[in-house]
């Protein structure tokens, strides 16, 4: 029988990385869902259940930090593990979203797939075994 494939909820408002890192993903054998602002990637997160979320931070409707605090208060999905997307060589959001709780950050610009295949692991492997934020 399969293992179950670990579920990925992208939520990213460029079309053009959401397709990308989706597919990305695909190929790596996770299964990819997508979510284009900040309201649907927290509805998602919801109804889909995924096992890890990758989430932008500058976005339309509600950007990443809210995104983030809106799922950190709900009990039904606050264990979700969070990785942050960015452009952004703004460090303050980033250090905001780990203290609210994101378990680690990529910059766009800046990783590779098998770095990004590596990370999701890794954070996931944490979660798993209950540890919490890279300090």
């Amino acid at each position: 029988m399969d293992e179950k494939k670990t579920k990925i909820l992208i939520v990213e408002d460029e079309e053009i990385l959401l397709t990308a890192l989706s597919e990305e993903l695909k190929q790596e054998g996770f299964e990819v869902v997508g979510a284009k602002d900040g309201v649907e990637g927290v509805a998602k997160t919801v109804s889909e259940k995924p096992d890890l979320v990758l989430l932008d931070l500058v976005m339309p409707r509600l950007d990443g930090i809210e995104a983030l605090k809106q799922m950190k208060d709900n009990p039904e999905i606050k264990e979700i593990p969070v990785v942050i997307l960015t452009n952004l060589s703004d460090y303050d959001k980033v250090s905001d979203a780990l203290s609210l709780g994101a378990m680690d950050y990529l910059v766009k610009a800046n990783y590779r797939l098998e770095e990004l295949v590596s990370k999701i692991k890794a954070v996931m492997e944490r979660h798993r075994a209950g540890v919490d934020v890279v300090k």
